[in-house]
Protein backbone atom coordinates (compact mmCIF):
# COMPACT_ATOMS: atom_id res chain seq x y z
CA UNK A 1 0.00 0.00 0.00
CA UNK A 2 1.24 3.35 -0.92
CA UNK A 3 0.85 5.24 2.70
CA UNK A 4 2.04 8.44 1.15
CA UNK A 5 -0.57 8.37 -1.80
CA UNK A 6 -2.95 7.87 1.05
CA UNK A 7 -2.00 10.79 3.11
CA UNK A 8 -2.16 13.18 0.47
CA UNK A 9 -5.57 11.73 -0.71
CA UNK A 10 -7.02 11.98 2.81
CA UNK A 11 -7.73 15.10 4.80
CA UNK A 12 -8.41 13.74 8.12
CA UNK A 13 -5.76 11.70 10.24
CA UNK A 14 -3.57 8.36 8.98
CA UNK A 15 -1.67 6.50 11.20
CA UNK A 16 0.50 3.48 10.50
CA UNK A 17 2.59 3.86 13.64
CA UNK A 18 2.95 0.42 15.65
CA UNK A 19 1.29 1.57 18.51
CA UNK A 20 -2.45 2.77 16.72
CA UNK A 21 -1.97 -0.06 14.31
CA UNK A 22 -2.04 -2.79 17.65
CA UNK A 23 -4.73 -0.53 19.70
CA UNK A 24 -6.58 -1.17 16.44
CA UNK A 25 -6.10 -4.96 16.15
CA UNK A 26 -8.59 -5.80 18.90
CA UNK A 27 -12.23 -4.92 19.45
CA UNK A 28 -14.30 -6.92 22.70
CA UNK A 29 -13.84 -10.21 20.79
CA UNK A 30 -11.01 -12.54 21.56
CA UNK A 31 -9.46 -11.76 18.43
CA UNK A 32 -6.36 -10.11 16.91
CA UNK A 33 -6.03 -8.97 13.14
CA UNK A 34 -3.31 -6.70 12.61
CA UNK A 35 -4.17 -3.93 9.93
CA UNK A 36 -1.95 -2.27 7.62
CA UNK A 37 -2.88 1.47 8.64
CA UNK A 38 -5.84 3.27 10.68
CA UNK A 39 -7.55 6.43 9.11
CA UNK A 40 -10.13 8.38 10.61
CA UNK A 41 -12.06 10.63 7.81
CA UNK A 42 -12.89 14.12 8.67
CA UNK A 43 -15.37 13.76 6.44
CA UNK A 44 -17.98 12.57 3.42
CA UNK A 45 -15.27 13.51 1.32
CA UNK A 46 -12.67 11.80 2.77
CA UNK A 47 -14.61 8.53 3.21
CA UNK A 48 -15.44 9.09 -1.20
CA UNK A 49 -11.36 9.33 -1.15
CA UNK A 50 -10.73 6.22 0.71
CA UNK A 51 -12.90 4.04 -1.72
CA UNK A 52 -11.23 5.68 -4.74
CA UNK A 53 -8.43 5.39 -3.55
CA UNK A 54 -8.95 1.16 -2.63
CA UNK A 55 -10.42 1.12 -6.19
CA UNK A 56 -7.11 2.51 -7.74
CA UNK A 57 -4.72 0.15 -5.78
CA UNK A 58 -6.84 -2.62 -6.61
CA UNK A 59 -6.41 -2.29 -10.36
CA UNK A 60 -2.85 -2.39 -9.67
CA UNK A 61 -2.53 -5.79 -7.67
CA UNK A 62 -3.15 -4.29 -4.28
CA UNK A 63 -6.01 -6.24 -2.24
CA UNK A 64 -7.28 -3.67 0.40
CA UNK A 65 -10.39 -3.12 1.96
CA UNK A 66 -12.09 -0.87 4.66
CA UNK A 67 -13.15 -2.50 7.53
CA UNK A 68 -15.51 0.35 9.04
CA UNK A 69 -15.47 1.10 13.04
CA UNK A 70 -17.32 3.25 15.71
CA UNK A 71 -16.26 2.66 19.70
CA UNK A 72 -14.39 -0.86 18.98
CA UNK A 73 -16.82 -3.07 21.61
CA UNK A 74 -17.86 -5.87 18.56
CA UNK A 75 -17.55 -8.89 20.11
CA UNK A 76 -17.21 -11.21 17.15
CA UNK A 77 -14.45 -9.22 15.63
CA UNK A 78 -16.60 -7.72 13.41
CA UNK A 79 -14.10 -4.36 13.26
CA UNK A 80 -10.84 -5.61 13.15
CA UNK A 81 -9.52 -6.14 9.64
CA UNK A 82 -5.85 -6.88 8.08
CA UNK A 83 -6.05 -3.95 5.50
CA UNK A 84 -7.46 -0.20 6.56
CA UNK A 85 -9.68 0.34 9.76
CA UNK A 86 -12.10 3.10 9.23
CA UNK A 87 -12.50 4.87 12.51
CA UNK A 88 -15.31 6.99 13.07
CA UNK A 89 -15.65 7.76 16.52
CA UNK A 90 -12.78 11.39 16.31
CA UNK A 91 -14.81 12.79 13.68
CA UNK A 92 -18.16 11.51 12.74
CA UNK A 93 -19.22 12.20 16.14
CA UNK A 94 -21.81 14.94 15.66
CA UNK A 95 -25.86 15.10 16.57
CA UNK A 96 -27.45 16.43 13.87
CA UNK A 97 -30.70 17.03 15.96
CA UNK A 98 -33.63 15.82 17.80
CA UNK A 99 -36.82 16.25 16.91
CA UNK A 100 -40.08 14.95 18.29
CA UNK A 101 -40.12 11.02 17.26
CA UNK A 102 -36.77 10.70 15.81
CA UNK A 103 -33.34 11.92 16.15
CA UNK A 104 -30.49 12.43 13.46
CA UNK A 105 -26.85 11.43 14.10
CA UNK A 106 -23.36 10.31 12.64
CA UNK A 107 -22.20 6.62 13.25
CA UNK A 108 -19.19 7.46 15.56
CA UNK A 109 -21.47 8.87 18.55
CA UNK A 110 -21.64 7.59 21.52
CA UNK A 111 -24.96 5.78 22.55
CA UNK A 112 -24.68 7.61 26.32
CA UNK A 113 -24.51 11.13 24.35
CA UNK A 114 -27.19 10.32 22.12
CA UNK A 115 -29.42 8.86 25.02
CA UNK A 116 -28.26 12.24 26.94
CA UNK A 117 -29.87 14.57 24.15
CA UNK A 118 -33.16 12.77 23.82
CA UNK A 119 -33.65 12.32 27.34
CA UNK A 120 -34.12 16.24 27.35
CA UNK A 121 -37.29 15.61 25.18
CA UNK A 122 -38.39 13.24 27.28
CA UNK A 123 -37.41 10.00 24.40
CA UNK A 124 -35.32 7.17 24.20
CA UNK A 125 -34.34 4.78 21.10
CA UNK A 126 -34.67 1.33 23.28
CA UNK A 127 -32.89 -0.81 21.56
CA UNK A 128 -29.87 -0.20 23.49
CA UNK A 129 -27.47 -3.55 24.50
CA UNK A 130 -25.91 -3.61 27.80
CA UNK A 131 -22.52 -2.14 25.78
CA UNK A 132 -24.71 1.55 26.50
CA UNK A 133 -21.84 3.17 28.29
CA UNK A 134 -19.24 2.40 25.40
CA UNK A 135 -20.79 1.58 22.58
CA UNK A 136 -21.79 3.78 19.10
CA UNK A 137 -24.45 3.90 17.14
CA UNK A 138 -22.75 2.85 14.00
CA UNK A 139 -21.77 -0.86 15.98
CA UNK A 140 -25.63 -0.76 16.81
CA UNK A 141 -27.28 -0.37 13.32
CA UNK A 142 -24.40 -2.76 11.55
CA UNK A 143 -25.21 -5.24 14.55
CA UNK A 144 -29.21 -5.05 14.87
CA UNK A 145 -28.39 -4.22 18.74
CA UNK A 146 -30.55 -5.45 21.26
CA UNK A 147 -30.62 -5.47 24.88
CA UNK A 148 -32.96 -5.84 27.94
CA UNK A 149 -35.75 -3.82 26.35
CA UNK A 150 -35.94 -5.30 23.09
CA UNK A 151 -38.60 -7.58 24.53
CA UNK A 152 -41.61 -5.04 24.33
CA UNK A 153 -40.25 -2.54 22.53
CA UNK A 154 -38.00 -4.44 19.40
CA UNK A 155 -34.70 -4.28 18.39
CA UNK A 156 -32.22 -1.45 16.59
CA UNK A 157 -33.89 -2.60 13.25
CA UNK A 158 -37.38 -1.36 14.30
CA UNK A 159 -36.10 1.55 14.93
CA UNK A 160 -33.65 2.68 11.50
CA UNK A 161 -35.76 4.98 9.28
CA UNK A 162 -33.36 6.16 7.03
CA UNK A 163 -29.72 6.20 6.35
CA UNK A 164 -26.74 7.61 4.47
CA UNK A 165 -24.09 5.62 3.01
CA UNK A 166 -20.91 5.70 0.44
CA UNK A 167 -21.65 2.83 -1.54
CA UNK A 168 -18.99 0.82 -3.24
CA UNK A 169 -19.19 3.28 -6.06
CA UNK A 170 -17.77 5.81 -3.95
CA UNK A 171 -21.05 7.62 -3.91
CA UNK A 172 -23.28 8.69 -1.25
CA UNK A 173 -26.92 7.91 -0.98
CA UNK A 174 -29.83 8.37 1.67
CA UNK A 175 -31.58 4.79 1.73
CA UNK A 176 -34.97 4.79 2.94
CA UNK A 177 -38.40 3.00 2.05
CA UNK A 178 -39.86 3.27 -0.71
CA UNK A 179 -43.50 2.73 -1.86
CA UNK A 180 -44.11 0.47 -4.87
CA UNK A 181 -44.45 3.43 -7.37
CA UNK A 182 -41.00 4.95 -5.98
CA UNK A 183 -39.36 1.90 -6.12
CA UNK A 184 -40.77 1.06 -9.65
CA UNK A 185 -39.62 4.94 -10.23
CA UNK A 186 -36.01 4.26 -8.91
CA UNK A 187 -35.14 0.98 -10.69
CA UNK A 188 -35.55 2.74 -13.97
CA UNK A 189 -32.89 5.19 -13.09
CA UNK A 190 -29.27 4.61 -14.19
CA UNK A 191 -26.59 5.14 -11.13
CA UNK A 192 -25.56 2.28 -9.37
CA UNK A 193 -27.92 2.77 -6.51
CA UNK A 194 -30.90 2.27 -8.88
CA UNK A 195 -29.30 -0.87 -10.25
CA UNK A 196 -29.17 -2.45 -6.87
CA UNK A 197 -32.82 -1.41 -6.20
CA UNK A 198 -33.15 -3.38 -9.70
CA UNK A 199 -31.08 -6.27 -8.75
CA UNK A 200 -32.22 -6.78 -4.78
CA UNK A 201 -35.67 -6.35 -6.19
CA UNK A 202 -35.22 -9.28 -8.65
CA UNK A 203 -33.54 -11.43 -6.51
CA UNK A 204 -36.04 -11.29 -3.62
CA UNK A 205 -39.30 -11.71 -5.76
CA UNK A 206 -37.67 -14.83 -7.40
CA UNK A 207 -36.76 -16.25 -4.28
CA UNK A 208 -39.35 -14.47 -2.08
CA UNK A 209 -41.12 -17.99 -0.76
CA UNK A 210 -37.70 -19.28 -0.10
CA UNK A 211 -36.19 -16.18 2.11
CA UNK A 212 -39.67 -16.18 3.80
CA UNK A 213 -39.27 -19.78 4.71
CA UNK A 214 -35.34 -18.63 5.83
CA UNK A 215 -36.58 -16.38 8.58
CA UNK A 216 -35.24 -17.55 11.54
CA UNK A 217 -38.01 -18.86 14.14
CA UNK A 218 -37.19 -16.62 17.05
CA UNK A 219 -38.21 -12.61 17.95
CA UNK A 220 -34.45 -11.88 18.01
CA UNK A 221 -31.75 -12.33 15.24
CA UNK A 222 -28.44 -11.23 13.78
CA UNK A 223 -27.22 -13.79 11.71
CA UNK A 224 -26.70 -13.66 7.53
CA UNK A 225 -28.87 -10.88 5.61
CA UNK A 226 -32.42 -10.24 6.69
CA UNK A 227 -33.47 -10.49 3.57
CA UNK A 228 -37.10 -11.37 5.01
CA UNK A 229 -37.29 -7.70 6.10
CA UNK A 230 -36.87 -6.13 3.17
CA UNK A 231 -39.66 -6.56 0.71
CA UNK A 232 -43.40 -5.56 2.70
CA UNK A 233 -45.81 -6.70 -0.04
CA UNK A 234 -49.03 -6.00 1.93
CA UNK A 235 -47.75 -2.89 3.01
CA UNK A 236 -46.27 -2.29 -0.46
CA UNK A 237 -42.91 -0.87 1.33
CA UNK A 238 -39.22 -2.13 -0.36
CA UNK A 239 -36.63 -1.02 2.64
CA UNK A 240 -33.29 -1.62 2.38
CA UNK A 241 -32.43 -0.09 5.59
CA UNK A 242 -33.87 -3.48 6.96
CA UNK A 243 -30.98 -5.29 4.70
CA UNK A 244 -28.18 -2.50 6.11
CA UNK A 245 -29.03 -2.85 9.49
CA UNK A 246 -27.39 -6.26 11.53
CA UNK A 247 -24.99 -6.51 7.59
CA UNK A 248 -21.94 -5.75 9.90
CA UNK A 249 -20.66 -2.59 7.30
CA UNK A 250 -19.98 -5.36 5.07
CA UNK A 251 -22.11 -3.56 2.30
CA UNK A 252 -21.04 0.46 2.38
CA UNK A 253 -20.09 3.12 4.73
CA UNK A 254 -22.80 4.70 7.13
CA UNK A 255 -22.78 8.66 7.24
CA UNK A 256 -25.51 9.61 8.87
CA UNK A 257 -28.40 7.99 10.96
CA UNK A 258 -32.22 8.91 11.40
CA UNK A 259 -33.86 6.61 14.36
CA UNK A 260 -37.02 6.27 15.91
CA UNK A 261 -37.97 7.43 19.55
CA UNK A 262 -40.40 6.56 21.87
CA UNK A 263 -41.56 8.10 24.95
CA UNK A 264 -39.68 7.34 28.42
CA UNK A 265 -42.42 5.80 30.43
CA UNK A 266 -42.93 7.32 33.95
CA UNK A 267 -42.59 4.69 36.58
CA UNK A 268 -40.93 1.59 36.75
CA UNK A 269 -41.04 -1.85 38.83
CA UNK A 270 -38.99 -4.59 39.63
CA UNK A 271 -39.90 -8.20 40.65
CA UNK A 272 -37.55 -10.85 41.27
CA UNK A 273 -38.41 -14.75 40.88
CA UNK A 274 -36.17 -17.37 42.28
CA UNK A 275 -36.37 -20.78 39.99
CA UNK A 276 -35.35 -24.19 41.52
CA UNK A 277 -37.16 -26.15 38.72
CA UNK A 278 -35.56 -25.33 35.47
CA UNK A 279 -38.51 -27.74 33.97
CA UNK A 280 -41.47 -24.82 35.31
CA UNK A 281 -39.25 -22.13 33.14
CA UNK A 282 -41.23 -22.45 29.69
CA UNK A 283 -44.92 -22.38 31.12
CA UNK A 284 -43.67 -19.40 33.59
CA UNK A 285 -42.78 -17.20 30.49
CA UNK A 286 -45.81 -18.13 28.87
CA UNK A 287 -47.44 -16.65 31.93
CA UNK A 288 -45.46 -13.68 32.16
CA UNK A 289 -45.41 -12.22 28.23
CA UNK A 290 -49.42 -11.39 28.55
CA UNK A 291 -48.47 -8.93 30.81
CA UNK A 292 -46.51 -7.03 28.75
CA UNK A 293 -43.06 -6.65 30.65
CA UNK A 294 -40.04 -4.09 29.25
CA UNK A 295 -37.93 -6.49 30.17
CA UNK A 296 -37.30 -10.41 31.28
CA UNK A 297 -33.85 -11.39 32.07
CA UNK A 298 -32.38 -14.08 34.39
CA UNK A 299 -28.78 -14.76 35.19
CA UNK A 300 -28.00 -18.63 36.51
CA UNK A 301 -26.80 -20.17 40.00
CA UNK A 302 -23.30 -19.86 39.14
CA UNK A 303 -23.81 -16.08 38.54
CA UNK A 304 -25.20 -15.98 42.01
CA UNK A 305 -22.51 -17.96 43.91
CA UNK A 306 -19.96 -15.79 42.57
CA UNK A 307 -21.52 -12.88 43.81
CA UNK A 308 -21.17 -14.78 47.41
CA UNK A 309 -17.56 -16.10 46.94
CA UNK A 310 -16.26 -12.20 46.19
CA UNK A 311 -18.87 -10.23 48.44
CA UNK A 312 -16.25 -7.86 49.80
CA UNK A 313 -15.30 -6.85 46.51
CA UNK A 314 -18.82 -6.71 45.26
CA UNK A 315 -19.61 -4.43 48.03
CA UNK A 316 -17.20 -2.38 46.66
CA UNK A 317 -18.09 -2.51 43.38
CA UNK A 318 -21.61 -1.35 44.32
CA UNK A 319 -20.27 1.48 46.69
CA UNK A 320 -21.37 0.38 49.43
CA UNK A 321 -18.48 1.21 51.86
CA UNK A 322 -19.11 -2.35 54.29
CA UNK A 323 -19.44 -5.68 53.98
CA UNK A 324 -21.74 -5.50 57.02
CA UNK A 325 -24.05 -2.94 54.81
CA UNK A 326 -24.14 -4.90 51.96
CA UNK A 327 -25.07 -7.37 53.93
CA UNK A 328 -27.82 -6.14 55.12
CA UNK A 329 -29.14 -5.37 51.81
CA UNK A 330 -29.12 -8.55 51.13
CA UNK A 331 -30.69 -10.19 54.12
CA UNK A 332 -33.90 -11.07 52.24
CA UNK A 333 -31.85 -13.23 50.13
CA UNK A 334 -30.03 -14.96 52.26
CA UNK A 335 -33.03 -15.79 54.51
CA UNK A 336 -34.23 -17.45 51.36
CA UNK A 337 -30.44 -19.52 50.47
CA UNK A 338 -30.95 -20.70 54.59
CA UNK A 339 -34.34 -22.04 53.86
CA UNK A 340 -34.19 -23.19 50.25
CA UNK A 341 -31.02 -23.28 48.80
CA UNK A 342 -29.06 -21.69 45.50
CA UNK A 343 -32.06 -21.01 42.92
CA UNK A 344 -31.30 -22.86 39.39
CA UNK A 345 -32.23 -19.08 38.10
CA UNK A 346 -32.94 -15.93 38.73
CA UNK A 347 -35.71 -14.44 36.74
CA UNK A 348 -35.74 -10.48 36.74
CA UNK A 349 -39.41 -8.80 35.47
CA UNK A 350 -39.51 -5.20 34.91
CA UNK A 351 -42.78 -3.18 34.22
CA UNK A 352 -42.97 0.63 33.39
CA UNK A 353 -46.66 2.53 32.98
CA UNK A 354 -47.16 6.21 32.98
CA UNK A 355 -49.77 5.10 35.52
CA UNK A 356 -48.07 4.16 38.79
CA UNK A 357 -51.48 2.12 40.46
CA UNK A 358 -52.17 0.50 37.18
CA UNK A 359 -48.42 -0.61 37.83
CA UNK A 360 -48.90 -1.55 41.21
CA UNK A 361 -52.38 -3.83 40.23
CA UNK A 362 -50.72 -5.68 37.48
CA UNK A 363 -48.34 -6.77 39.69
CA UNK A 364 -50.31 -7.75 42.89
CA UNK A 365 -52.08 -9.94 39.83
CA UNK A 366 -48.75 -11.19 38.01
CA UNK A 367 -47.90 -12.07 41.86
CA UNK A 368 -50.28 -14.58 42.65
CA UNK A 369 -50.71 -16.26 39.17
CA UNK A 370 -46.50 -16.94 39.40
CA UNK A 371 -47.00 -18.36 43.01
CA UNK A 372 -49.11 -20.96 41.64
CA UNK A 373 -46.05 -22.70 40.29
CA UNK A 374 -44.71 -22.62 44.70
CA UNK A 375 -41.88 -20.49 43.56
CA UNK A 376 -40.50 -17.30 45.45
CA UNK A 377 -41.58 -14.17 44.23
CA UNK A 378 -40.54 -10.51 45.71
CA UNK A 379 -41.70 -7.39 44.61
CA UNK A 380 -38.79 -4.57 44.83
CA UNK A 381 -39.88 -1.47 46.42
CA UNK A 382 -37.48 0.69 45.04
CA UNK A 383 -34.91 1.43 42.42
CA UNK A 384 -32.07 0.94 45.13
CA UNK A 385 -33.55 -3.16 45.50
CA UNK A 386 -33.83 -3.43 41.72
CA UNK A 387 -30.09 -2.12 41.04
CA UNK A 388 -28.80 -4.82 43.69
CA UNK A 389 -30.10 -7.61 40.97
CA UNK A 390 -28.61 -5.60 38.05
CA UNK A 391 -25.40 -5.12 39.71
CA UNK A 392 -25.39 -9.38 40.47
CA UNK A 393 -25.94 -9.90 36.69
CA UNK A 394 -23.50 -7.21 35.32
CA UNK A 395 -20.70 -7.32 37.76
CA UNK A 396 -20.53 -11.12 38.86
CA UNK A 397 -18.21 -12.75 36.08
CA UNK A 398 -16.19 -9.08 35.83
CA UNK A 399 -15.28 -10.05 39.49
CA UNK A 400 -14.45 -13.58 38.25
CA UNK A 401 -12.28 -12.52 35.25
CA UNK A 402 -10.38 -9.97 37.74
CA UNK A 403 -9.79 -12.97 40.29
CA UNK A 404 -8.54 -15.80 38.01
CA UNK A 405 -4.71 -14.96 36.05
CA UNK A 406 -3.61 -16.20 33.27
CA UNK A 407 -7.41 -16.43 31.64
CA UNK A 408 -9.62 -14.46 30.11
CA UNK A 409 -13.17 -13.99 28.44
CA UNK A 410 -14.11 -16.14 25.46
CA UNK A 411 -17.11 -15.36 23.54
CA UNK A 412 -17.85 -17.47 21.04
CA UNK A 413 -21.22 -19.08 22.11
CA UNK A 414 -22.14 -15.94 23.18
CA UNK A 415 -25.54 -15.31 22.08
CA UNK A 416 -27.84 -18.48 21.47
CA UNK A 417 -31.14 -17.66 20.88
CA UNK A 418 -34.22 -20.58 21.43
CA UNK A 419 -38.01 -20.15 21.28
CA UNK A 420 -39.06 -19.86 24.98
CA UNK A 421 -41.86 -22.82 24.82
CA UNK A 422 -38.25 -24.97 24.21
CA UNK A 423 -36.53 -23.55 26.74
CA UNK A 424 -37.26 -26.07 29.80
CA UNK A 425 -35.90 -28.93 27.35
CA UNK A 426 -33.05 -27.04 25.83
CA UNK A 427 -31.80 -25.81 29.03
CA UNK A 428 -30.77 -28.84 30.66
CA UNK A 429 -29.16 -30.64 27.06
CA UNK A 430 -27.39 -27.52 27.29
CA UNK A 431 -26.01 -28.03 30.62
CA UNK A 432 -25.24 -31.84 29.92
CA UNK A 433 -22.94 -30.22 26.80
CA UNK A 434 -21.10 -27.31 28.79
CA UNK A 435 -20.36 -30.03 31.42
CA UNK A 436 -18.42 -32.47 29.47
CA UNK A 437 -15.49 -29.29 29.48
CA UNK A 438 -13.52 -28.26 32.39
CA UNK A 439 -14.89 -24.52 32.07
CA UNK A 440 -15.86 -21.92 33.98
CA UNK A 441 -18.58 -20.06 32.89
CA UNK A 442 -21.92 -18.27 33.48
CA UNK A 443 -24.94 -17.97 32.47
CA UNK A 444 -27.43 -15.06 31.48
CA UNK A 445 -29.70 -13.64 29.38
CA UNK A 446 -33.21 -11.85 28.00
CA UNK A 447 -35.02 -15.23 28.90
CA UNK A 448 -38.54 -13.41 27.66
CA UNK A 449 -36.97 -13.67 24.29
CA UNK A 450 -35.09 -16.64 24.91
CA UNK A 451 -31.80 -15.38 23.96
CA UNK A 452 -28.50 -16.13 26.58
CA UNK A 453 -24.97 -15.33 26.81
CA UNK A 454 -22.39 -17.71 27.65
CA UNK A 455 -18.99 -16.05 28.27
CA UNK A 456 -16.44 -19.02 29.19
CA UNK A 457 -13.26 -18.15 31.28
CA UNK A 458 -10.25 -19.63 29.37
CA UNK A 459 -6.04 -19.91 29.26
CA UNK A 460 -6.02 -19.31 25.48
CA UNK A 461 -2.26 -19.65 25.44
CA UNK A 462 -3.28 -23.40 26.04
CA UNK A 463 -3.50 -25.36 22.68
CA UNK A 464 -5.72 -27.56 24.59
CA UNK A 465 -8.47 -25.18 25.70
CA UNK A 466 -8.22 -23.65 22.25
CA UNK A 467 -9.02 -26.59 21.06
CA UNK A 468 -12.36 -26.74 22.45
CA UNK A 469 -13.88 -23.44 20.92
CA UNK A 470 -14.51 -25.31 17.46
CA UNK A 471 -15.82 -28.92 19.24
CA UNK A 472 -17.94 -26.49 21.79
CA UNK A 473 -19.20 -24.26 18.69
CA UNK A 474 -20.59 -27.69 17.07
CA UNK A 475 -22.25 -28.78 19.63
CA UNK A 476 -24.02 -26.11 20.75
CA UNK A 477 -24.90 -24.88 17.51
CA UNK A 478 -26.09 -28.37 16.35
CA UNK A 479 -28.45 -28.22 19.88
CA UNK A 480 -29.58 -25.00 18.67
CA UNK A 481 -30.45 -25.54 15.69
CA UNK A 482 -32.63 -28.36 16.31
CA UNK A 483 -34.98 -26.31 17.75
CA UNK A 484 -35.11 -23.40 15.01
CA UNK A 485 -32.77 -20.91 17.29
CA UNK A 486 -30.57 -18.70 15.67
CA UNK A 487 -26.29 -18.39 15.98
CA UNK A 488 -27.15 -15.31 17.16
CA UNK A 489 -29.69 -13.28 18.64
CA UNK A 490 -27.49 -9.63 18.64
CA UNK A 491 -24.31 -9.90 18.66
CA UNK A 492 -24.06 -10.72 14.93
CA UNK A 493 -21.97 -12.99 12.66
CA UNK A 494 -18.26 -11.52 12.39
CA UNK A 495 -15.27 -13.94 12.65
CA UNK A 496 -16.46 -16.21 14.69
CA UNK A 497 -19.46 -17.10 13.80
CA UNK A 498 -19.84 -16.14 9.78
CA UNK A 499 -18.51 -19.77 9.11
CA UNK A 500 -21.51 -21.48 10.59
CA UNK A 501 -24.20 -19.39 8.78
CA UNK A 502 -24.14 -22.20 6.00
CA UNK A 503 -25.27 -24.75 8.75
CA UNK A 504 -27.87 -22.20 10.24
CA UNK A 505 -29.39 -21.46 7.13
CA UNK A 506 -28.42 -24.15 4.23
CA UNK A 507 -26.50 -23.53 0.88
CA UNK A 508 -29.57 -22.38 -1.36
CA UNK A 509 -30.10 -19.09 1.45
CA UNK A 510 -26.06 -18.75 2.06
CA UNK A 511 -25.86 -18.54 -1.99
CA UNK A 512 -28.58 -15.55 -1.86
CA UNK A 513 -26.66 -13.95 0.91
CA UNK A 514 -23.57 -14.33 -1.34
CA UNK A 515 -25.39 -12.48 -4.26
CA UNK A 516 -26.35 -9.70 -1.94
CA UNK A 517 -22.66 -9.22 -1.21
CA UNK A 518 -22.39 -8.82 -4.95
CA UNK A 519 -24.81 -6.49 -5.65
CA UNK A 520 -23.31 -4.28 -2.98
CA UNK A 521 -20.15 -4.42 -3.26
CA UNK A 522 -18.68 -6.60 -6.15
CA UNK A 523 -14.46 -6.10 -5.40
CA UNK A 524 -15.03 -7.13 -1.96
CA UNK A 525 -13.81 -3.78 -0.60
CA UNK A 526 -15.84 -3.38 2.86
CA UNK A 527 -15.34 -5.42 5.66
CA UNK A 528 -13.94 -8.80 3.77
CA UNK A 529 -14.68 -12.25 5.82
CA UNK A 530 -17.45 -11.44 7.17
CA UNK A 531 -20.93 -12.73 6.33
CA UNK A 532 -19.47 -14.01 3.56
CA UNK A 533 -16.30 -15.28 2.13
CA UNK A 534 -15.51 -16.39 5.94
CA UNK A 535 -12.74 -19.13 6.92
CA UNK A 536 -13.47 -20.30 10.07
CA UNK A 537 -8.95 -21.39 10.17
CA UNK A 538 -8.26 -18.03 9.40
CA UNK A 539 -10.42 -17.03 12.99
CA UNK A 540 -8.89 -19.78 14.89
CA UNK A 541 -5.12 -18.87 14.40
CA UNK A 542 -5.82 -15.21 15.03
CA UNK A 543 -7.32 -15.77 18.67
CA UNK A 544 -5.25 -13.99 21.21
CA UNK A 545 -2.67 -15.39 22.89
CA UNK A 546 -2.18 -12.90 25.78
Amino acid sequence: MNIRKLKERVRGDVLDDSETRARYSRDASFFQVTPQVVVFPRDVLDLKALVAFVEEERKEGNSLSLTPRAAGTDMTGGSIGESIIVGFEKYFNHMRKVNGDFAVAEPGVFYRDFERETLKKGMIMPSFPASREICALGGMVSNNAGGEKTLKYGKTEKYVRELKMILSDGEEYVIKPLTREELIKKIKGKSFEAQIYKKMYKLIEEHYEEIMNARPKVSKNSAGYALWNVWDKEKGEFDLTKLIVGSQGTLGLLTEIKLGLVPLKKHSRMMAVFLYDVELLSRIVDMVLPYDPEAFESYDNNTFMLALRYFYSFAKLMGVKSIISLGLKFIPELILIATRGIPKLVLLLEFTHDNENFLRATMSRLEKDIGKFNVKVRILENEAEAQKYHAVRRESFNLLRQKIKNKRTAPFIDDIVVAPPFLSEFLPQLDAILKQYPLTYTLAGHVGDGNFHIIPLMNLKDEKERGMIPELMDKVYDLVLRYGGSLTGEHNDGLIRSPYLRKMFGDSTYKLFEEVKMIFDPHAIFNPGKKVGSDLRFALDHIRRD
